[in-house]
C-alpha cells in the first residue's frame, strides 16, 4: 500500500517526476488563467481561489505521493489510482469524492477490437486530479471542449466530473454501434444458406466484447444515481441535473447491450441449429446414394461369385437384362428419393 503523511518533511521536498503529467492548469471564473507546475501544485491550491485541473497518464508511484501531500487525498484512493485495473465505483472520503470510471474505444489496430482503460477522478474543493491507464486517446478533446464553455467550467469541480463522465459514456455509443452493424452482418451470412466455420467463432467474440461493455458500464447506473441524489458542496444543486443526462445514457446503452446479447444468442442458437440441419441433410443424401449404389454392387456381386451351375449364365440376352434392371431399379430409386426430399 502506498502512504502518504500530512507532516511537512524535514528539508526541501523532493521534485516530482515530469513523466505522467498530461496538463496541469489553474482558472478563475471558468478561463484558464495559468499553467501550474506539479512541484508548486500544493501552494497553488492552499493560497489561492482558483480551481485546479491535473490530468495524469499512468503516473509513477512517486508522482502520486506527491499529489497525494498536495491537496490531502486518502491512502486507500491513492492505492487504487496506482494499481488500477478497479470496477466502476463511487467512495466518498472527508472532504473528497474518488470515482473509478472505465473506458471504451475501438482499437485502430492490434488483435483486440476494443481498447479497454480506466479513468480516476479525485474530486475535492476547487480541484480535480484525474489518472489514466490505458488508452491515452481516450480523453483527447475533453479539456478544450470544457474551455470552450467557461460560464459552465465556472462551476468547478462538479461541472468537470459531469463533463468527463459524460464524454466517457459517449464514447460507448459508436463501440456498441460497430458491434450492432458486426451482429447485422452474420445474421445476413447466417441466413445465407453458406455456412462458414468462422460464423461461429465471430459469434463468440460478439459475445465476449457485450459482456466485457456489460461489466464496464453497468455500475455506473448506480455511480450516476447517487451523484443525482447527493448532498454535498462538492456538487452544488444546479451542478446535479446534468448527472441526469449521463444516468439516461448509461441506460440507454445498457439496454442496447442487453437486446445485442439478446439478439447474439438468437444468432448463435439459429446458425448451430442449421448446421445441424445441413448436416442431417449431407446425411440423407450419402444414405440416398448409398442405397441407389448398393443395388447395382448387389447384383454385380451376385453374379461375380463364379459358381458352375447358376441361373441364365448361359442365357445370350442375360447381360443387358441384367444391365436394364440394374439401370432400372437405380432410376427408381433416384425418383423415390427426390420425392421425399433426400436428393
Amino acid at each position: 500500500m502506498l502512504h502518504g503523511s500530512s507532516e511537512q518533511p524535514s528539508g526541501p521536498p523532493p521534485k516530482p517526476p515530469r513523466s505522467g503529467v498530461i496538463n496541469s492548469a489553474a482558472y478563475f471564473n471558468g478561463e484558464r488563467v495559468a499553467d501550474v507546475p506539479v512541484a508548486d501544485l500544493g501552494d497553488a491550491w492552499r493560497y489561492s481561489d482558483r480551481f485546479i485541473w491535473v490530468g495524469l497518464y499512468e503516473p509513477s508511484e512517486q508522482l502520486l505521493l506527491h499529489i497525494q501531500e498536495a491537496f490531502g487525498l486518502h491512502d486507500l484512493a491513492i492505492e487504487d489510482a496506482h494499481r488500477a485495473h478497479q470496477r466502476p465505483k463511487l467512495e466518498l472520503y472527508k472532504n473528497s469524492i474518488f470515482v473509478v470510471l472505465r473506458t471504451a474505444r475501438l482499437s485502430e489496430e492490434g488483435e483486440h477490437r476494443i481498447e479497454f482503460g480506466e479513468t480516476h477522478v479525485f474530486l475535492g474543493p476547487r480541484y480535480v486530479v484525474t489518472v489514466r491507464h490505458g488508452s491515452l486517446n481516450s480523453h483527447v478533446g475533453l479539456r478544450t471542449r470544457c474551455e470552450a464553455t467557461p460560464e459552465l467550467l465556472a462551476k468547478g469541480e462538479g461541472f468537470v466530473l459531469h463533463a468527463l463522465m459524460d464524454f466517457i459514456v459517449d464514447q460507448y455509443f459508436p463501440v456498441v454501434d460497430s458491434l450492432e452493424r458486426e451482429l447485422d452482418e452474420l445474421e445476413e451470412q447466417i441466413f445465407s444458406g453458406k455456412f462458414v466455420r468462422s460464423v461461429t467463432a465471430r459469434l463468440y467474440h460478439l459475445r465476449r466484447d457485450l459482456l466485457s461493455l456489460k461489466q464496464a458500464l453497468t455500475p455506473l447506473q448506480d455511480v450516476s444515481s447517487y451523484l443525482l441524489r447527493m448532498d454535498s458542496p462538492l456538487l452544488p444543486a444546479d451542478t446535479r441535473p446534468y448527472f441526469q443526462d449521463v444516468h439516461d445514457h448509461v441506460i440507454r446503452i445498457t439496454g442496447t447491450i442487453d437486446n445485442l446479447q439478446q439478439m447474439s444468442q438468437l444468432a448463435l442458437e439459429s446458425n448451430l441449429a442449421l448446421i445441424s440441419v445441413a448436416q442431417n441433410d449431407d446425411t440423407k443424401r450419402l444414405a440416398a446414394w448409398a442405397a441407389i449404389l448398393a443395388v447395382p454392387t448387389m447384383i454385380a456381386g451376385l453374379y461375380g461369385m463364379n459358381f458352375k451351375f447358376m441361373p441364365e449364365t448361359e442365357w445370350s440376352y442375360g447381360y443387358p437384362v441384367a444391365i436394364l434392371v440394374m439401370c432400372s431399379i437405380c432410376v427408381l430409386l433416384y425418383r423415390w428419393f427426390r420425392k421425399v426430399g433426400w436428393l
